[in-house]
């Protein structure tokens, strides 16, 4: 085959690599995560975490121990958690259950950790996923507007 000319398809089924708009050059995102405090009229205290990156098998236990440990803290301090998802990328099943495992209170409790402004391969895996211990928005101002109509 000459250099510049295109490889035929190696076979006929799909390619279970991801879509090339899914690979970063030299490899995922590393993970990065930020937690923000703020205090809103009517509502009081918010604590959002901001995730970064990718949530793959080599960080997905990482993840749920520090959102664990978000939910944690916010509950203690008497505010409400956040975590916003706009700039993540989940790469596999771990990730799901990642949030799954660090939310799983939350549910057996009938609560849910509001999910903001998640892309939107984020939002089809997590509404496929059915979790009942996230709910998700499309944006910071719904979830605080959704939080503000909660009872209590």
């Amino acid at each position: 085959m000459e250099i510049g000319q295109p490889s035929p398809p190696s076979s006929s089924f799909p390619s279970s690599s991801p879509a090339p708009s899914r690979v970063r050059p030299g490899g995922p995102a590393p993970l990065l995560l930020q937690t923000v405090h703020e205090h809103r009229t009517g509502l009081g205290g918010i604590s959002v975490l901001k995730a970064r990156g990718t949530v793959d098998a080599a960080n997905a236990g990482r993840f749920a121990d520090a959102l664990a440990e978000h939910l944690l803290h916010a509950g203690q301090a008497g505010s409400h958690p956040l975590l916003d998802l706009s700039e993540v990328y989940l790469a596999c099943a771990d990730a799901v259950r990642s949030l799954e495992r660090a939310t799983g209170l939350l549910a057996r409790s009938g609560r849910a950790l509001p999910v903001v402004q998640p892309r939107p391969h984020v939002r089809e895996a997590l509404a496929r996923a059915g979790l009942p211990g996230i709910r998700l928005h499309a944006s910071l101002p719904a979830a605080l507007d959704a939080l503000a109509a909660l009872p209590g």
